[in-house]
């Protein structure tokens, strides 16, 4: 039978008009099976590492067994080691050294490992009406009704006044107790109903549950708080006043999971952005003999605007490649000025039920790839570095080249709000930088959605910024 020929019109149309595909049409079984395997161990460092420092740790015990070694200030590396540096145990730096000299830039990819959540505040054990509960200060932006009557664990250090410090971490294994912030039954919420959306849930309504039964003792008050102590101190060892020097965050206490029929999704607390810097991780952890010294830094405090000396908006980053750039010989802003980074962030997939807040046309979708997003910001791009058209040229021809699923989008329509990502604290070091990262739906929510196929994209996209 012959075989019909394809119009002018069609070839124009293939060589002219863009034709981004949905995934699953481009991918063959076995790239899809391989997206597949790899969100295996996605979901497995979901489970683990649910705030930064537990992030820090698992990083630092996978680049262990990958052959990374503790970084040396003031060494030479030769060209093929790898090494990680740990910022004050909630941001970590790995890094393999590259064949070309340093003066020729590096490759970096940054993503954060910090998530919206519940903070307890410093004083925040207290009784009530014979309950007993925590007092929570909200991190980073939330929906705050979302908080709300789901299970959720507590993690986090509390380091005692002689120095001790006493790792947390319970509600995740089975057999844990969860907590739970409670909201008022529908029958008798008239008033609550009358408040808007955002102020359905109040920032000091967020109260963590932890108990009800009291300390049999008639001869004290707040028994069920005694009770809470008590149980605490003979766990960790503490009393009420080492919640003044502690960190604990309380987070969902769901795994992450399949999602779907297909199983095409995973759904979990905390993608953004631990999608990006797990697939960041994963890329240099196999980056092999690099041409460029490459290094991927995984950070905190993003989501609160990366201030703080664990955030990138200080300058741990920059003097960390200056004294990697002096040990060869060289002026460290010579070197950032020669680099590149891809800023490993997600950005907003659209979604079919709220169409109003998206402009289709520049929108990224679940399952076209990762998403290159050249700025970001609000209000008319305020915030945001905006990457220039030769280094976008220059992303997008790598990722043609290397058979990367991608596609670009922007954070919903001009009007509808914005935000930001490290990327401008990266543009203002003097280095070329664009926002790299996987497509989420339901954003900032306890749950998150992802898709399998983005995420596979998202390491094939750093792995080969690391190998050119």
């Amino acid at each position: 039978m012959a075989t019909s020929k394809k119009t002018n019109g069609e070839l124009l149309s293939e060589r002219l008009l863009s034709n981004k595909k949905n995934g699953g049409l481009v991918l063959d079984d076995k790239q899809i099976k391989a997206a597949d395997d790899f969100c295996e161990d996605y979901k497995a460092f979901l489970n683990t590492a649910k705030i930064e420092r537990e992030a820090v740790i698992e990083s630092v015990r996978l680049a262990k067994k990958a052959g990374f070694k503790e970084y040396v200030r003031g060494k030479k590396y030769k060209a093929g080691e790898k090494f990680y540096y740990v910022n004050r145990g909630k941001a970590i730096i790995l890094g393999v050294i590259g064949k070309d000299s340093l003066d020729k830039g590096i490759r970096l990819a940054a993503a954060h490992i910090d998530s919206p959540r519940l903070d307890l505040k410093q004083n925040p054990l207290y009784e009530d009406k014979e309950l007993c509960l925590f007092k929570t200060h909200y991190y980073g932006g939330i929906k705050k009704y979302q908080w709300t009557t789901i299970p959720m664990s507590l993690h986090g250090v509390i380091v005692k006044s002689d120095g001790e410090t006493v790792s947390v971490n319970i509600g995740e294994d089975a057999g844990d107790p969860v907590f739970c912030v409670t909201d008022i039954l529908p029958h008798l919420a008239n008033e609550q109903m009358k408040r808007t959306l955002a102020q359905g849930i109040k920032g000091e309504e967020l109260n963590l549950l932890i108990g009800s039964r009291p300390f049999r003792d008639d001869k004290v008050s707040k028994k069920v708080k005694l009770n809470i102590m008590v149980i605490l101190n003979e766990k960790y060892g503490i009393s009420e006043d080492d919640f003044i020097s502690a960190e604990l965050e309380a987070v969902p206490a769901f795994k992450a999971c399949d999602v779907g029929f297909d199983r095409s999704l995973v759904g979990a607390y905390g993608q953004d952005d631990k999608v990006c810097a797990y697939t960041a991780l994963k890329a240099i952890l196999d980056c092999k003999s690099p041409k460029k010294t490459c290094l991927t830094c995984l950070t905190d405090k993003e989501e609160i605007g990366s201030d703080g000396n664990t955030g990138l908006n200080s300058s741990y980053l920059n003097y960390f490649i200056c004294d990697l750039a002096k040990t060869y010989g060289f002026e460290g802003r010579n070197v950032i000025s020669a680099s590149e980074c891809l800023s490993a962030d997600v950005n907003a997939a659209f979604d079919p039920t709220f169409p109003e807040n998206f402009e289709i046309r520049n929108s990224c979708q679940i399952n076209y790839g990762v998403c290159a997003t050249k700025f970001t910001g609000s209000r008319g791009k305020y915030d945001t570095s905006d990457a220039s058209a030769e280094f976008v040229a220059r992303i997008r021809k790598l990722f043609d080249d290397n058979d990367v699923l991608w596609q670009t989008g922007e954070l919903g329509k001009v009007d509808a709000g914005g935000g930001g990502t490290v990327a401008k604290y990266i543009a203002n070091l003097d280095m070329d930088v664009i926002d790299v990262g996987v497509p989420v739906l339901s954003m900032h929510a306890p749950y998150e959605l992802t898709s399998k196929i983005d995420t596979y994209m998202a390491y094939k996209a750093f792995a080969v910024f690391f190998a050119d």
